[in-house]
């Protein structure tokens, strides 16, 4: 994101025509908007076009409660535009939900506690409470939740309540080890944000690092993605790899692969705080 404190990002795609680059700088131009950064990609399998533009308000003619409405009426209905604006002066509240593996939470809260991630953590979600230590050593309020097959409908719907009730903006789940119902995924469409090791679906199970190491792989990975009701097939953000060879260990594995999956998880967070990415048709378009 621009270093401009006051500026305003509009994430937009619709059917490729003509003229929507004009339109849109013209509308940002006659309100006195200047603008800082502009990309744009034309997805030429879908006819689709996609653009970002990151604009300054310090001038704009139109009051920052209404620029929404004035866009959406003079553009998007006309050219039929899918658009979110998001205003840089506005942190997002972020839930982190967590198990018991600690590595990609202890990542996240670094990198939020040293201001690299522009994030609020109004809570930690966890169905164990292993790692309360860590919240508590942050001073990020934990709530713990046992869930079962029994009760795992009642515990979402507390869930979903307490977010809403905190004004939570989107989910990370930092190897959090349950599966989300359809209602819940539902509830925060493309705002659920995952992690997992690239094996899947080769080395399914418990123990995928074991089961590599005896395949003898060469490319361990991982892969961050927005949660859908498809399971770990959601549009991918973030994806990364690291060579290994016959002399690792499945321990040597298993370390190389928590580094890959906080890496990928933490870059994945960036884009989404910083609006770097759109999202259509399980396709994540990623604007650098």
């Amino acid at each position: 994101m621009n270093n401009t404190s006051n500026t305003a990002i509009l994430l937009m795609h619709c059917p490729d025509q003509k003229g929507i680059i004009s339109y849109t700088t013209q509308f940002i131009h006659e309100n006195q908007g200047n603008i800082v950064y502009l990309d744009q990609y034309v997805d030429r399998d879908e006819d689709r076009f996609y653009m970002r533009v990151e604009f300054e308000l310090d001038s704009f003619l139109i009051p920052k409660e209404k620029i929404k409405d004035y866009f959406n009426t003079l553009l998007a209905q006309k050219y039929n535009m899918t658009f979110h604006l998001h205003f840089s002066d506005k942190v997002p509240n972020m839930a982190l939900f967590v198990t018991k593996m600690s590595h990609c939470l202890y990542d996240i809260l670094s990198r939020a506690d040293s201001g690299e991630l522009k994030v609020n953590i109004p809570m930690i979600v966890s169905n164990h409470e292993t790692l309360k230590k860590v919240a508590d050593k942050f001073d990020i309020p934990f709530y713990h939740f046992k869930v079962n097959k029994e009760n795992k409908a009642e515990i979402e719907a507390e869930q979903i309540k307490l977010m809403k009730e905190k004004n939570i903006d989107f989910i990370v789940l930092a190897r959090y080890m349950q599966i989300l119902s359809e209602n819940f995924i539902e509830t925060f469409p493309d705002k659920i944000i995952n992690i997992h090791h690239s094996f899947l679906p080769a080395f399914v199970g418990a123990k995928p690092y074991h089961a590599a190491h005896e395949r003898g792989v060469k490319i361990i990975g991982a892969t961050s993605h927005y949660v859908t009701t498809d399971l770990d097939a959601g549009p991918i953000i973030e994806q990364d790899v690291s060579k290994v060879s016959h002399k690792d260990t499945v321990k040597e594995l298993i370390r190389k692969g928590k580094d890959l999956e906080k890496i990928v998880l933490s870059r994945a967070i960036y884009k989404h705080v910083n609006r770097k990415l759109l999202t259509y048709k399980n396709k994540t378009i990623i604007f650098d």
